[in-house]
């Protein structure tokens, strides 16, 4: 069986601190509101948009007019701010050119994360991307990873891998009967991700080729 791996995006393969970090403070301006610190922020990536508000503070009822705005400013500068992680690149044409099926699972908007990867043109190389509006639960709960695989056509789990750099996409493939493969990232100390991985990797590239080594 051909080897399946879903990687999550932020943290990842793209490092898109600037641009999310630049819509949060632009979208806290414009309200007249004092915006959170920065490492707070930080530490929600990884979050549906309308968590994330909620999370830093912003009520439940006003949290949908604050992704508007986020939304708003973010797709003024996504391509812009936003870079591949180091490795990236090679860890995506070497699974795929290994004969893997490869698909995408973020929280992110689907249609801004299909943007990035055309704009890094990665895009061809996946057969399959999930994004926040894609499910109606959100990682770490496994629908979004059912979904990839229904779409990948994939029905035994035996030689799938889930690439992520935070607890929820571990919590996710756990959930989902699949391997989680972490990856070091800024948005989660290393202590915390290994309380919910016990394989982690430096980078995408060094995970993904233990994973195609049969080394996992």
């Amino acid at each position: 069986m051909k080897k399946v791996i879903l990687f999550d995006l932020d943290g990842t393969l793209i490092d898109s601190t600037e641009a999310i970090v630049d819509s949060f403070l632009s979208t806290y301006k414009n309200f007249n509101i004092k915006p959170p610190k920065i490492e707070d922020i930080l530490t929600q990536i990884g979050h549906p948009l309308y968590d994330m508000f909620v999370n830093l503070g912003i009520d439940k009822n006003e949290a949908n007019k604050f992704v508007l705005e986020y939304k708003k400013n973010y797709r003024q500068i996504h391509t812009k701010k936003t870079k591949l992680i180091n490795g990236a690149k090679d860890a995506v044409e070497l699974a795929y050119n290994s004969g893997a099926k490869l698909g995408i699972v973020t929280t992110k908007t689907g249609k801004y994360s299909i943007e990035l990867m055309e704009y890094f043109g990665l895009m061809k190389y996946f057969d399959t991307l999930i994004g926040s509006e894609d499910v109606k639960k959100h990682k770490p709960n496994p629908e979004p990873i059912y979904k990839a695989l229904k779409n990948l056509n994939v029905t035994d789990s035996s030689n799938v891998y889930m690439i992520g750099d935070t607890c929820m996409d571990m919590l996710a493939a756990n959930s989902a009967g699949i391997l989680g493969v972490g990856v070091e990232f800024k948005y989660t100390p290393i202590d915390k991700l290994k309380e919910c991985s016990k394989v982690i990797y430096s980078g995408v590239f060094e995970a993904v080729s233990n994973i195609l080594d049969n080394k996992i």
